[in-house]
């Protein structure tokens, strides 16, 4: 997962108040609809796809035949697929290659719905103790958002929502400042050394005037025991699709998972999506009791080992609950 930063300092002069968005919450009659049964086994195998390549950075092979491959399998599911390629450069003065990869489903709907997550691994694992350089899978931390979001793809192809549906992987989103290390001061065209690609995306969209209803960014969804709390830039900016997306996994039973608790603003790509785009996105981020992500994160452990099908499937089938009702 991205840079994580909870109770942003850099950045939360950038986040005012008072632009909370108006209610989106439907005042249609309540419909029925036979919503797809997420397929946690096949959400795991693409987890597992995507860390077989090996870590997915930057300017390296795997993120290279991994990128293809997330585009070959869009494609696959009848997705309208759009590959926005540019350059950027990191806090550590490295020139990066990167693409986010966007798929469209509907694409003749005006009423869009916007997924995304990114699908980009952190080029070291600068929190853990005994090997802070060396890289690591990233199989929560890219991988299972990524993976979740290609098999509500592959529902997609088979059961049409009657909403459109654009799903983007934005990259280039881990590679921010070490942990523990301030902030390198940011040229004129970043505001953060993190999301490089979600910034990118929202001030050059795909399509120019691209707008979306709302959306709803996926981000280390795949970990044992996760809990997902109320995320503060989404309650400040979205926090209709808060309730309506904890209201549904409480109805589908999950409130273990999706948790009524308030956590802390974070760094993420919903940030930019929210600032530059001007559309309503949530985060759908994992964090534990101490207010953090987990030892795993940004470490070695965060490999398959922590991989949960469990997890995956409550997240997955939430978000197809989401998007068939719209």
């Amino acid at each position: 997962m991205r840079v994580r930063i909870f109770l942003l300092i850099g950045i939360a002069g950038l986040i005012s108040c008072g632009k909370d968005k108006p209610a989106t919450t439907s005042s249609e009659p309540a419909k029925v609809v036979n919503v797809p049964t997420f397929n946690a086994d096949s959400a795991y195998y693409f987890v597992q796809k995507q860390v077989d390549f090996g870590p997915r950075i930057p300017n390296t092979i795997a993120h290279k035949n991994a990128g293809d491959f997330l585009i070959a399998q869009f494609k696959t599911y009848g997705a309208a697929v759009k590959v926005q390629e540019f350059t950027a450069t990191t806090f550590d003065n490295k020139r990066v290659n990167l693409r986010n990869i966007i798929a469209s489903f509907n694409p003749e709907k005006k009423k869009r719905i916007l997924l995304a997550a990114h699908w980009d691994t952190r080029p070291f694992s600068d929190k853990d103790k005994e090997k802070p350089t060396a890289t690591f899978d990233g199989a929560n931390d890219g991988a299972s958002g990524a993976g979740v979001l290609l098999e509500i793809a592959r529902n997609l192809r088979q059961q049409p929502t009657d909403a459109g549906i654009d799903i983007i992987l934005f990259d280039g989103e881990d590679w921010g400042e070490k942990h523990g290390m301030e902030q390198p001061p940011l040229p004129a065209n970043l505001k953060a050394w993190w999301c490089l690609g979600s910034q990118h995306w929202s001030n050059n969209k795909h399509i120019p005037n691209y707008s979306a209803y709302y959306g709803i960014l996926l981000d280390m969804v795949g970990a044992k025991g996760s809990r997902f709390a109320f995320e503060s830039y989404s309650l400040e900016y979205a926090p209709s699709i808060v309730d309506k997306v904890w209201k549904t996994a409480a109805k589908l039973g999950y409130s273990n998972t999706f948790v009524n608790v308030k956590d802390g603003g974070i760094l993420d790509d919903h940030v930019f999506v929210n600032l530059n785009a001007k559309i309503p996105m949530i985060d759908i981020v994992s964090f534990d009791e101490g207010g953090s992500f987990g030892d795993f994160h940004h470490s070695q452990k965060d490999n398959m080992s922590i991989i949960s099908k469990e997890t995956l499937s409550v997240v997955g089938q939430t978000v197809l609950q989401v998007i068939y009702y719209e």
